[in-house]
């Protein structure tokens, strides 16, 4: 069999397929937080700043809760709809026969 130095330098070979589906970070935080920067650069204002210290604030709360953001975007949708939905929209829902 082969040495754990063997081992050790096939696990660095093949770090990047090991570490493909993490999340890409923008300082410590989710990349999409890196998007209101990008707006910002091109369009400076107030608001803007505003817009982006908001949207970073936001995703540093998602981020301490233990959230990533598509997971929030899914709790969010929960609490909005709830927990029973059904796989059929209401109007196509058979309603229950009595034909006793």
């Amino acid at each position: 069999m082969g040495s754990s130095q063997d081992d050790t330098e096939e696990e660095r070979a093949h770090w990047h397929w090991r570490n493909s589906m993490r999340p890409a970070r923008f300082f410590n935080l989710d990349a999409r937080a890196a998007l209101p920067f990008c707006l910002l650069l091109f369009y400076a204002r107030l608001h803007t700043l505003i817009f982006t210290i908001l949207i970073t604030a936001i995703f540093y709360l998602l981020e301490r809760k233990g959230l990533t953001f598509p997971a929030a975007l899914r709790s969010l949708r929960l609490w909005f709809v709830g927990r029973d939905r059904s796989a059929w929209p209401t109007y196509k829902r058979r309603r229950m026969r009595d034909y006793g």
